[in-house]
């Protein structure tokens, strides 16, 4: 048994400051043969619960702290240049009391108390002091740097006072041993004088922040990243010079012989501290159900309801047969409060018409779900598992996750609060950490390498891919780490950095909701300084671990396109549509898959599954439904076949007649994880139950498991009268299939919402169109693209217009038109857009350029907002864009007049509205009109787009003559050598391994783009040709990669307009 716990420990969790994970932060504790261990990280719990589990799984005693910040004075002040400064103290907690009031601290210290760093005050320990053990902290706590000032007097009292917040015999001094440090030996002098004269116990302890000595210049580049300084720099913050490393009982015990009692301290502290998390145990928020009812008397009466909606007076008996099975199951596993707290908010949500998904995950496979409108997925019908969902044999809690309309995602959560209380309810902090290419340009940052020396390493490094990994697999950067002694030191020290935790923030979709007040649980904080919202200090699995119930709610645009486009056709048209009720079989939804005319369609839009959808050709759900699941890395690979099979161009064959009836609407491929699980029941006898964890298994590739799951299989197939031989070859078979399974229920959903933006483009096109520009009028790109869809699908957008466009894109009444919105106009802000509407609205058009000029007094209407608007021609209609940019200075000097003028109450309420034109606002005629080539090239940059014309329009016969059309380019013509022509859109360089410029541009004409890879020898032929607005041929091979087809550059030559 050790004799020393080490009780002041920093973790990644103290961020760019500590630098060990958990679990090697406990492995090595396990190493020196310690059996008890603290975390203390700075002013945070983020990593209490994973620290708990990593420290118990090891058999090493887990001790909960923090090293608080304590305030200068009062948590409330915020003096600049006084209360900046704070000082430490150390909390570990001994007991339930003790976890509830340091969770207490450091949420006030975050929520209230936080200036620079989260602070506390005397006053708040004093309210939360039960249940825990304080330490004067190191050199930055407070009795130290009385110590160091001279005030020993003052140290004396501020010792007494500890002693009497936190009661006799849980106060202690703290001495550590960092002899390099100047004031340390100072300091412990006057600690250890005052320890002898008050008797108050001492204490050691190392300040732990890695875990070897050798990871000291680790620790020191992460302090660097931190604080962006010069590592040249004397004066800098750094921990160099000393050892703070996770010191064996060992040399502790030596170096603190000469007083033994703080050693022996570190085990009566540890032995005090006896809190334990409760882990495992579901705490369901209170749902109140109406009176005389439990939660499953209810919960099965809005299912009967449901029924009757869903499958009307006489439904068929399975469906009652299932419904009773499921609700047995919920009852058994205690979770009917659950189904009721998501049908409550999912229903919410529908009555104040925000569009919710139809499902998410598993479940779908819920008839429960869907009968309580959970989910708009029906699980009948579509051959869903309930097992997929809810396993009877392995209860653990259900997930039902949902997508909402992501600009009212906030709305739900308001919802929330205020049903189950502020203080029940608060979103998941979820942590950043150092991915191989980020880690490689944050320590080069730090040690101060050139950023493209940095970069052109970084991008060698495949996303996804571990340094380790590409050493292994990437050449050149296993040639570069070899041959180049900076690289090496760069990637060695990155390699140690990664996987470390970098920054917290607010996790996309995490939400927690608990019976009782959260800090009974977890500490709170906010995201930022700029965030007001509410964030937990544990991430999610720990959020689960706790039994606190966490689920996702998930915004999804998409979703809010279809709100958009709803409202518009409400608008414009006057119709009501509930796009949960749509016809299956809309003729022209299936038209426009067939035909692949899916961009804006969710989930189908990429060009790669355009071409599938041609050779598809669509007839079915089932058909969406299974491309949803099969167009992704891996069971792509199964697409042709599945083509072939539904045309009957490859006779399909089955293993064993029991897997057609399972296996024949995916054309004999095992598409989905259902389906395994299918197989398992009917060809081996499995329950659903057993299918699904058959189904986890093959899915984690556990060998262990999946041995035993394999012999199981067979066996149960021999007793359902499936030879042997042919049980082991359908095994074989569904391994690799069922890898890359997906789950049918998550695919059924998200069908569900392709075919709803399919039938609403198909069937209102000008609407839909309009809904979907504006959800991306912030991506000029995007937008072009989408405009040139609104061309091929015969849609005009009109080009904005200062008494037209309206904050977004809108439909122009009755004519079938689209109009383009104002906020979508690059440099064009919020705030002058909401004035310019403003005023129209209050006062009519503006007719002209004095008249706008006289009446918009926004802020933001400065030379940059002003003259973005000239150029996308949104006055086109009052002037020309030449004269308006030549007298640009003389109409904002007579706007900052009128501004001036209204400030000052020169102009009299009652004055005349001539005072309010400026009459010596002339502008003065161009001298030269402006080209239109010129105004083209502002349309592109501002609006991503040619609005008055397109710049090819003049090539159209020399296009024609001497090239290839770009949209006749297919897999077909890979490999072939072809001449293509068109408009530089936009150029991305990069730098090759040999140091040599390289280009990626992309290459548009009248209907279709391409992008076009241009080689250094190609570049050296013709550098002044390749940039964007050039006018070129373009001479290459077709190529396909990733599924999208490019051009590889032979040559390139600048367009002579010979019309």
């Amino acid at each position: 048994m050790s004799k020393f716990t080490h009780l002041h420990v920093h973790s990644h969790y103290s961020l760019l400051d500590g630098l060990p994970k958990i679990d090697d932060l406990v492995g090595y504790a396990k190493e020196l043969g310690m059996d008890s261990l603290a975390l203390t990280d700075h002013g945070v719990l983020y990593g209490a619960v994973e620290f708990f589990k990593s420290a118990k799984k090891a058999g090493i005693k887990p001790i909960i702290g923090c090293e608080m910040y304590q305030a200068y004075e009062g948590m409330e002040m915020r003096r600049p240049n006084i209360d900046a400064k704070r000082y430490h103290l150390i909390l570990l907690v001994k007991n339930e009391q003790g976890y509830r009031n340091l969770v207490a601290l450091v949420t006030k210290a975050h929520l209230d108390g936080f200036y620079y760093k989260p602070r506390v005050d005397m006053q708040l320990l004093k309210q939360h002091s039960e249940g825990l053990i304080a330490m004067s902290a190191c050199l930055q706590g407070k009795i130290p740097q009385l110590i160091l000032a001279n005030r020993m007097e003052d140290a004396k009292k501020l010792a007494v006072e500890y002693q009497e917040i936190f009661g006799q015999g849980n106060f202690y001094l703290e001495i550590q041993n960092h002899p390099n440090l100047p004031d340390q030996e100072r300091a412990n002098k006057g600690v250890i004088s005052i320890a002898t004269e008050l008797n108050i116990p001492l204490v050691a302890t190392n300040d732990t922040h890695y875990l070897k000595p050798d990871d000291a210049d680790v620790q020191d580049i992460l302090m660097l990243i931190n604080t962006g300084a010069d590592p040249n720099d004397p004066e800098r913050l750094t921990m160099t010079g000393e050892d703070f490393s996770l010191k064996s009982p060992e040399i502790m015990t030596e170096e603190f012989k000469d007083t033994p009692e703080a050693i022996q301290n570190t085990q009566k502290i540890a032995d005090s501290c006896n809190f334990e998390f409760e882990l495992g145990k579901t705490k369901l928020p209170h749902f109140a159900v109406p009176t005389g009812k439990n939660p499953e008397d209810y919960l099965e009466e809005l299912c009967n309801n449901g029924i009757k909606d869903r499958y009307g007076e006489n439904p068929d008996p399975c469906i009652q047969e299932r419904l009773k099975y499921e609700l047995s199951v919920i009852k058994k596993t205690g979770f009917s409060g659950y189904f009721l707290i998501v049908q409550d908010y999912v229903n919410w949500a529908k009555s104040n018409r925000i569009v919710v998904g139809p499902g998410r995950g598993s479940a779908g496979g819920s008839l429960v779900a869907y009968l309580t409108k959970i989910t708009n997925v029906d699980p009948i019908k579509n051959g869903l598992l309930f097992e997929r969902f809810l396993n009877p044999e392995r209860i653990s809690m259900p997930d039902i996750d949902l997508d909402f309309t992501d600009r009212r995602r906030g709305e739900v959560l308001t919802y929330l609060g205020q049903k189950y209380g502020q203080d029940h309810v608060a979103q998941i902090i979820t942590f950043g950490t150092m991915a191989a290419r980020a880690v490689i340009r944050d320590v080069g940052r730090a040690l101060l390498y050139p950023y493209n020396y940095c970069d052109r390493m970084a991008k060698m490094i495949p996303f996804g891919m571990s340094l380790r990994e590409t050493l292994e697999g990437v050449s050149e950067f296993k040639e570069l780490y070899e041959s180049d002694d900076q690289a090496k030191r760069l990637i060695d020290l990155a390699s140690r950095l990664e996987g470390v935790a970098r920054h917290a923030s607010t996790h996309a979709c995490g939400v927690v909701i608990s019976e009782t007040p959260l800090t009974n649980y977890v500490a709170l904080q906010h995201p930022s300084q700029d965030d007001d919202s509410i964030i937990t200090q544990f991430e999610m699995h720990a959020i689960e671990d706790i039994g606190l119930l966490k689920m996702d709610l998930l915004g999804l645009k998409n979703l809010t396109i279809i709100e958009d486009c709803l409202s518009r056709i409400y608008q414009v048209r006057g119709e009501s549509i509930d796009i949960d009720k749509i016809p299956a079989d809309d003729e022209k939804s299936f038209k426009l898959f067939q035909e692949a005319n899916t961009t804006g369609v969710f989930q189908l839009e990429s060009d790669g599954m355009k071409r599938y959808l041609k050779d598809l050709r669509p007839t079915t759900f089932e058909d969406i439904v299974a491309m949803v699941a099969l167009y992704r890395p891996g069971p792509m690979q199964f697409i042709p076949d599945f083509i072939k099979g539904k045309h009957g161009k490859k006779k399909i064959e089955y293993l064993h007649p029991k897997l057609e009836p399972i296996l024949k609407s995916t054309y004999g491929i095992c598409v989905y994880q259902e389906q395994l699980m299918q197989i398992a029941q009917h060809l081996a006898g499995f329950s659903l139950a057993e299918a699904d964890i058959l189904r986890k298994a093959v899915g984690k590739k556990i060998k262990d498991l999946l041995d035993s799951q394999e012999q199981k299989f067979i066996e149960g197939c021999a007793k359902n009268e499936v030879p042997k031989k042919t049980a082991e070859q359908i095994w074989k078979w569904i391994l690799p299939f069922a890898s890359y399974g997906f789950n049918k229920s998550h695919s059924c959903a998200y069908a569900t919402i392709a075919c709803q933006t399919a039938f609403l483009k198909s069937n209102y096109p000008v609407e839909f169109m309009a809904a979907l520009l504006t959800s991306e009028k912030a991506d000029v790109e995007r937008i072009a693209v989408l405009i040139k869809e609104c061309q091929k699908m015969g849609v005009p957008v009109l080009a904005p217009d200062i008494n037209e466009s309206f904050r977004n894109f809108s439909v122009v009444p009755k004519e079938n038109k689209i109009r383009f919105g104002l906020l979508a106009i690059k440099n064009v802000g919020e705030n002058i857009v909401e004035a310019i509407i403003d005023e129209r609205k209050k006062s009519g058009p503006f007719i002209s350029m004095s008249d706008f000029v006289s009446r918009i007094q926004s802020k933001t209407l400065n030379k940059k907002s002003l003259e973005s608007l000239i150029k996308a021609g949104v006055f086109d209609t009052l002037e020309k864009r030449s004269k308006l940019l030549h007298n640009l200075e003389e109409i904002l000097e007579a706007n900052r007049q009128i501004k001036k003028n209204l400030d000052s109450n020169q102009i009299s309420l009652f004055a005349s509205s001539s005072a309010y034109h400026p009459a010596t606002l002339y502008l003065k005629e161009d001298i030269q009109e402006i080209p239109l080539s010129t105004q083209l090239n502002w349309e592109k940059e501002l609006l991503g787009l040619y609005v008055s014309a397109h710049p090819l329009e003049q090539y159209q016969n020399v296009l024609k003559r001497r090239s290839y059309p770009l949209s006749a380019l297919n897999v077909d013509i890979v490999g072939k050598l072809v001449k293509v022509g068109g408009i530089i859109s936009t150029v991305k360089r990069i730098i090759t391994k040999n140091g040599k410029p390289m280009m990626f541009m992309n290459l548009e004409d009248l209907n279709n783009k391409v992008e076009v890879v241009i080689f250094p020898f190609v570049i050296d032929k013709n550098p002044a040709i390749l940039e964007e607005n050039k006018i070129v041929f373009v001479k290459g091979k077709v190529d396909s990669r990733d599924g999208e087809i490019k051009i590889i550059a032979d040559s390139v030559e600048e367009i002579i307009n010979e019309a």
